[in-house]
This record gives structure tokens, sequence and C-alpha cells, in this order.
């Protein structure tokens, strides 16, 4: 049913920069089925601000997989599944983009864990996944490097699963939030 994604990049435009890491967890609304993770060689060097940030650096890319080589992966990770992902905008752009420089045409529907939560669990100062995360209880293991944040997306897309079936439960009519 869905697939929680989250990338590294080297940088924060999809038309210029490429995908260093990636996660997908495969999720069929209970749990996770399937779990995908691998660094990727993107062709280019890292900036430093980069692995500063994530911890990714050149050498640890050497010898990673090109996107094309995880491309049908990707493809079959994430097909008839809803693509979900903390400020989904971000991670699909980079992924759609990767497949258009591919010449292939990539289209899932998308879920954003950044708006859901906005309309499940209002009030908070921020919903920034660490923020976020911090306010809930759900720790992450590896800030920044997309298994530890897709992992931290699970936690957070299960409690909106959860928040989103007691109000379902609570109302008389059949209207979905998403």
């Amino acid at each position: 049913m869905f697939v929680i994604i989250d990338i590294e990049t080297t940088g924060n435009n999809s038309k210029y920069c490429y995908i260093t890491e990636l996660a997908v967890y495969q999720h069929n609304g209970k749990k996770v089925t399937k779990i995908y993770s691998t660094l990727i060689n993107p062709g280019i060097d890292i900036p430093y601000y980069i692995t500063k940030l994530t911890g990714i650096d050149n050498e640890m890319v050497k010898n990673a997989p090109k996107f094309y080589e995880v491309a049908k992966d990707i493809i079959d990770l994430t097909s008839g599944r809803v693509f979900v992902a903390h400020n989904v905008k971000f991670d699909y752009a980079f992924i759609k983009e990767e497949f258009n420089r591919l010449g292939y045409n990539f289209n899932r529907k998308t879920l954003c864990t950044v708006q859901l939560a906005k309309k499940l669990l209002p009030g908070h100062n921020s919903y920034s996944l660490g923020k976020l995360c911090s306010d809930l209880g759900i720790e992450i293991n590896g800030r920044h490097r997309a298994s530890g944040d897709a992992l931290a997306t699970v936690k957070l897309f299960e409690i909106l699963l959860k928040k989103n079936e007691i109000i379902e439960n609570s109302k008389n009519n059949n209207l979905k939030l998403f």
C-alpha cells in the first residue's frame, strides 16, 4: 500500500543535484514488510557542507551503484504504492528527476507526513522531522541519513495512521482525511 522513502542528496535543487543515499520501507498500513537501503554514487563530488551534515563523503560512494543501476529496484519497490515522505515534494522531485535523466517518466501518488501531521496533530511549534519526532518521543538513529530518517518517518506515519483511525471511528460519516 505505501512506501516510506527518504533520500540524501548533494544539495537542495533536484535539477542540478543528485541522490547520494536512498532508503525505502514498504508498509502495508500496519507494519513494515520490506526494507531497501543503498548509498548511490552521484557521479559528482559531494560538497563539504553536505558531508558535514550527513557524514556521507566521496570515499563512501566511490564504489556505490549509480542511480541507473538501482532504478529497476525503485520501480519494483514503489509500483502500485503511495509514495510517502516527510516533505514529500523534496524526495519525490529528486527521484522523479533522476528518472527523467534516464528518459523514464516516474509517477506515483504521494502523501506528505508534514501536511498530514499538521492536520492530525495540530499545535506543534515545528513540523520538521527532528523536532516533531522529539515532541512525540520518536528516537532517530542516524539523523540526516536515509535509513534513520526513513525509519523515523515510518514511526511517525504509524502514529498518524492510528490518529486518523481514531478520528474516523469517532465520526458518523465515511469522510476520509487522506
